[in-house]
Formats: C-alpha cells, structure tokens, sequence
C-alpha cells in the first residue's frame, strides 16, 4: 500500500500545465495570470489547446493511478492511489510542493474511482458554472456535495471519505477565491 501511495504521489506531482507551457514556448506558468500551475491559469496564456491537454492530462494522471492501482493492487490501493495523486497535485515535490488547486486532478480521480460520482461533480460543476459564470465557485460546489453523491447516491463510504478528503484540500486550495466571492470580486467566466 505505501508504494501505492508513493506511485500515486509522484504520478499526480507531475506540473504538466508548467510542462506543457515552457515546451510550447509560452513561459513560465507560475510567473502568469494567478501563478498556478492548472488548466485555468494555462488558458490565461492564450492557448486554448495547451489548457485542454492540461486539463486532460491533470485529470488523466488521477485515473490513471486508480485504474493501474486497482488493476494490480485492489480496491483499497486505487483509493489510496487516488488520493495520493490528488496530493502529488496540489503540493508537488518538484515544485517546491506549491502546485494547483487540484480540481482538474480530482474529477479525474472520481471518474476512475466510481464513475457515477465523478460524472455527479462534473454535472455539478458545469450546472453551477451556466447559473452562476463563476468557475471557483462551480468547482467548490462539485468538490463540496460529491462525498454526500458517494454516500447517499452510491452507499460508498470508502469513496466518500476519499471525496472529503479531496474537497477539504479544495476549499483550502481556493482560500484567495473564496474570499473574492464573499466580497463579489471573483471574476465570471469568459470575462477579462
């Protein structure tokens, strides 16, 4: 289980928005827009196709270590695997252990892990983005409701306490952004 967890670490610690932009010659990522290293600041550049191959591939390093860790090591390793690559994401060893916010990384991981809950939070996060125009705040309600969608929609505790585990570290992630939509400064989605 620890080298689950250690694949899962260094698999999701991979900063492919950093990666992508420094190869296509757009600089370096955390000097742009809000400094992160995830698909929103990647768009920021410009580059619509480098923010969706981070966006595909910061989630698909999430699946990726559930699908291998459950494949070889059972159900309880894609969990903790999942976590792990979740964690890898928002605090990166290569990086000082300053990376994203994880949101990208952890529809990833849910799709994976139980895909009735993981297609729930995308359903959440783009119903509350057509309402409100807002991404932070279509990502926290995703993050936030998801581990009630495990327990309740699935009876899943493993996965619910996973998808807790994973929100909690959002809303922490997102501290800046939550205080910007307690004050109606964040900005809308498709604004400048």
């Amino acid at each position: 289980m620890i080298l689950w967890a250690i694949f899962g670490y260094l698999l999701g610690s991979v900063p492919f928005g950093l990666v992508i932009t420094r190869a296509l010659g757009l600089g370096d990522l955390r000097q742009i827009g809000s400094g992160n290293i995830g698909a929103t600041n990647v768009l920021r550049t410009g580059n619509k196709g480098a923010a969706l191959a981070t966006l595909l591939l910061d989630s698909g390093k999430g699946a990726i270590a559930v699908l291998l860790a459950r494949h070889f090591g059972g159900e309880a390793a894609a969990i903790l695997a999942g976590g792990a690559a979740f964690l890898g994401h928002c605090f990166p060893v290569w990086l000082g252990f300053r990376g994203g916010k994880g949101v990208a990384t952890f529809l990833g991981t849910l799709i994976a892990l139980a895909w009735p809950v993981g297609l729930a939070a995308c359903g959440l996060w783009a119903l509350t983005a057509a309402v409100t125009r807002i991404s932070s705040l279509s990502a926290l309600v995703a993050a936030v409701l998801s581990p009630a969608v495990a327990l309740w929609g699935l009876g899943r505790g493993d996965i619910a306490a996973v998808a807790a585990f994973m929100a909690v570290l959002i809303l922490i992630r997102h501290h800046a952004n939550i205080r910007r939509l307690l004050d109606g400064s964040e900005p809308r989605i498709g604004r400048k």
